[in-house]
């Protein structure tokens, strides 16, 4: 019986030590930190959130907050270039560490990941004809509208246009592609965020594009994995900082031409 119990001591013991090296080693950010580089998931497509410059430099609001994080963290950054519906997957994949990549918080993607404190705010809208009298989602009646698959503007996009007859949603599988669909005429509107507006009408200012009616706004924060508490404490108190000592703000005032609104300075 002694020996028993010694042995079952034993192995309660073994298996107790076996669970906290599992759960030290499910730590991200001591993962994060003794691999000293950290891997951000950005999508380097939507300007001007990232993108890439004339010297073929990474740049962008999501870029440089990236930036900052990994400086602060006091680790490299490795920035992995996303598009909108694989950002999820690269995350749930470990491809990536986190996503910064004007990524919506969205009761949907609550379910499959966590996120920090909003640092920055998405509108998206539908863009169109300047000349067109579109002003809301009974006007896109018999209209097709481009946009990028699994993004929160194709979510407001589905959700706004049920029931109104004639709407064709064309779908495409990335932003760039979405873009170029509008840019050089193969659709006329847009479900985007108006920052994409801009930069379809700058890449083709004949098609005179402009916003037309806003169908929702979501606060952005920066994704993380469920179950890794260590990682989104840092990542909430970062943003915390940053947003108190003007930093983000900064940064989105920079490439957005406005300061972020109140609910998210607060």
């Amino acid at each position: 019986m002694k020996f028993t119990r010694r042995l079952f001591l034993g192995l309660a013991a073994l298996l107790l030590g076996v669970g906290a090296t599992m759960a030290h080693a499910a730590n991200a950010l001591d993962t994060i930190k003794q691999r000293k580089k950290i891997l951000v998931a950005v999508d380097i497509g939507g300007p001007p959130y990232g993108m890439i410059d004339e010297q073929a430099r990474q740049v962008g609001s999501d870029v440089e907050a990236a930036r900052l994080l990994a400086q602060d963290l006091g680790v490299t950054l490795q920035i992995v270039p996303v598009s909108g519906p694989n950002r999820v997957p690269f995350l749930l994949s470990r491809k990536a560490d986190v996503v910064m990549a004007s990524f919506s918080i969205t009761e949907d993607r609550k379910k499959v990941i966590d996120f920090s404190e909003p640092y920055g705010v998405v509108p998206v809208v539908i863009g169109g004809p300047a000349s067109a009298k579109v002003a809301s989602f009974a006007d896109l009646s018999g209209k097709t509208i481009a946009v990028t698959r699994g993004t929160t503007s194709d979510q407001e996009l589905t959700r706004g246009s049920k029931g109104i007859p004639s709407v064709s949603i064309v779908r495409y599988e990335d932003d760039a592609t979405t873009n170029t669909a509008v840019a050089t005429g193969q659709q006329d509107y847009i479900a985007a965020p108006p920052s994409t507006i801009l930069a379809v009408k700058k890449a083709s200012p004949s098609r005179d594009i402009a916003s037309k009616f806003a169908m929702k706004a979501y606060p952005y924060g920066i994704g993380v994995r469920k179950n890794e508490p260590e990682l989104k404490a840092w990542l909430d108190g970062w943003v915390k900082t940053n947003l108190k000592n003007g930093k983000l703000d900064e940064i989105y005032k920079r490439y957005f031409g406005m300061s972020l609104p109140p609910e998210v300075l607060q």
